[in-house]
C-alpha cells in the first residue's frame, strides 16, 4: 500500500486520455476492509480521475469495468492515508485490505511486494514527522537540529530504496508506479537518468506524462529564476505596504536615500526564514551604525503572528506588509517564489545582489563597510 506522505508533495496530474489503443476489463475485489460504508474509488493515474466507485459493505467491495491496457490505477478508500497501486493487465485482483496482501497476476503481485517495502519506509517516516510535530513548540525548537539531521537521513534512505527497486525492475513496468517520487527523494539528476533509459517503464504513458510535467515545471523555474535575477543591476522597483501600525509607506522612503539597504523577504510561518534571521540580525547590529538599513517585507497573512515574530526574533528594523500571503505585492513586483530571499540595494537605489544568505551576506557587507 502506498502511503500518502504528510510532508512530501506529489505533482498534480493533467487531465489526459490514455494513449493506449486497446483496453482490458478490470475486476478488483476487496475483503476485510475496516471502514464500513466508506467510499471506494478506482483512479486512473494518467487522467487523475475516478473511473469507478462503490462502497464498503460487510467489509467487502467489488469494482468491474474497462480501462486502458496496462493503465496505472490506484484503489483509494475514504479515511485511509494510503492507496493500492495496480496495473490493468486483464487479470482479476483480490485485495485483503487488513493485511495489504494482493492476489492477482505476477506483475501486480510483485508490484504489491515492492509497494509494501517502500510503504514500510514511508510509514516510519510519517510517524517520525508526526511525533515531532506533536511536541510542544519549545521542545521542537530545542530539537530542531537533531530532527533535521534525522529527517534528511530518512529521506535519503527512502530515496535509495526507491531507486534500487526501480533498477531491479527495469525489465518490466513496475517502476511506473514510483517514478514520480524520485525527484523529491533522490534528486532531479537521478530522475533524468532513469527516465532516459530505453526500458519498458520509460515507454509507459504515465512515465512520459510525469517526464512532461517535470520538464514543464523545470522550465517554469528557470523562467522564474531569470525574472528574479533580471533585477540585479537595475534600479529598484517601488511599492507600497503598511507598517505594523497600519500606516502606508513606500519603499522609496527608505531605498535610494544614500544608504545601503537590504530588502528582506520573509514570513513568521517560514522555518528557513527563522533559521536565517540570526545572520540578518547580526549584520544589522554590526553595520547599522555605519548607515546599513533593512526593510522587511513580510509574506504573512495575519497581523498577530507577524508582529509577534518581529518582537521574538529581535528584528529592530523597518517592517512592511499587506498581509496577502503569496499574493503580496512584493511577490509580484520582485518575482519572489520562495523565501527567505533578499535584495541588496546601493545608496543610489541600484540592486547589486540578490539572495545573500549566511556567509555570503556577511562577506558582502564586510567588503562594503570594512
Amino acid at each position: 500500500m502506498k502511503y500518502i506522505s504528510v510532508i512530501l508533495l506529489s505533482v498534480t496530474a493533467a487531465a489526459l486520455v490514455a494513449c493506449s489503443g486497446s483496453s482490458f476489463r478490470y475486476s478488483v475485489t476487496g475483503s476485510n476492509a475496516p471502514q464500513e460504508g466508506a467510499a471506494v474509488y478506482l483512479v486512473d493515474k494518467l487522467s487523475n480521475t475516478a473511473i469507478d466507485s462503490t462502497h464498503v459493505a460487510d467489509g467487502s467491495f467489488t469494482l468491474q469495468g474497462k480501462a486502458a491496457k496496462d493503465a496505472l490505477l490506484s484503489l483509494r478508500i475514504d479515511g485511509a492515508d494510503w492507496y493500492f497501486p495496480l496495473f490493468n493487465d486483464g487479470e482479476p485482483v483480490q485485495i485483503d485490505v487488513a493485511d495489504t496482501t494482493t492476489i492477482g497476476s505476477a506483475l501486480n503481485t510483485k508490484l504489491t511486494e515492492c509497494d509494501r517495502k517502500n510503504g514500510e519506509f514511508m510509514g516510519r517516516f510519517n510517524n517520525f514527522v508526526r511525533a515531532f510535530m506533536a511536541l510542544p513548540r519549545a521542545e521542537q525548537e530545542a530539537r530542531e537540529t537533531e530532527f533535521m539531521a534525522q529527517y534528511q537521513n530518512m529521506v535519503e534512505e527512502i530515496g535509495e530504496s526507491y531507486v534500487k527497486m526501480i533498477e531491479d525492475n527495469l525489465d518490466n513496468i513496475i517502476p511506473v508506479a514510483f517514478i514520480e517520487d524520485v525527484p523529491v527523494l533522490a534528486g532531479d539528476d537521478k530522475f533524468l537518468e532513469l527516465v532516459s533509459l530505453d526500458v519498458p517503464f520509460t515507454k509507459h504513458p504515465y512515465t512520459q506524462e510525469v517526464k512532461r510535467r517535470f520538464d514543464e515545471e523545470h522550465a517554469q523555474e528557470v523562467e522564474a529564476n531569470n525574472a528574479k535575477e533580471s533585477i540585479v543591476g537595475q534600479k529598484f522597483l517601488d511599492l507600497e505596504e503598511a507598517d505594523p501600525d497600519g500606516n502606508l509607506h513606500k519603499l522609496s522612503e527608505y531605498v535610494g536615500q544614500g544608504n545601503w539597504v537590504l530588502v528582506d523577504f520573509w514570513a513568521s510561518w517560514c522555518g528557513p526564514c527563522k533559521a536565517e534571521m540570526p545572520n540578518v540580525v547580526e549584520a544589522y547590529k554590526k553595520y547599522h551604525s555605519k548607515g546599513f538599513q533593512i526593510v522587511g517585507l513580510s509574506f504573512d497573512k495575519e497581523k498577530e503572528p507577524w508582529v509577534q515574530a518581529i518582537s521574538e526574533w529581535e528584528m529592530p528594523w523597518i517592517h512592511l506588509s499587506d498581509l496577502k500571503y503569496w499574493k503580496t505585492v512584493a511577490s509580484e513586483v520582485y518575482s519572489v517564489n520562495a523565501i527567505p530571499d533578499n535584495l541588496l540595494i546601493d545608496p543610489e537605489g541600484t540592486v547589486v545582489a540578490r539572495g545573500l544568505r549566511g556567509k555570503k551576506l556577511a562577506e558582502k557587507l564586510k567588503e562594503i563597510y570594512e
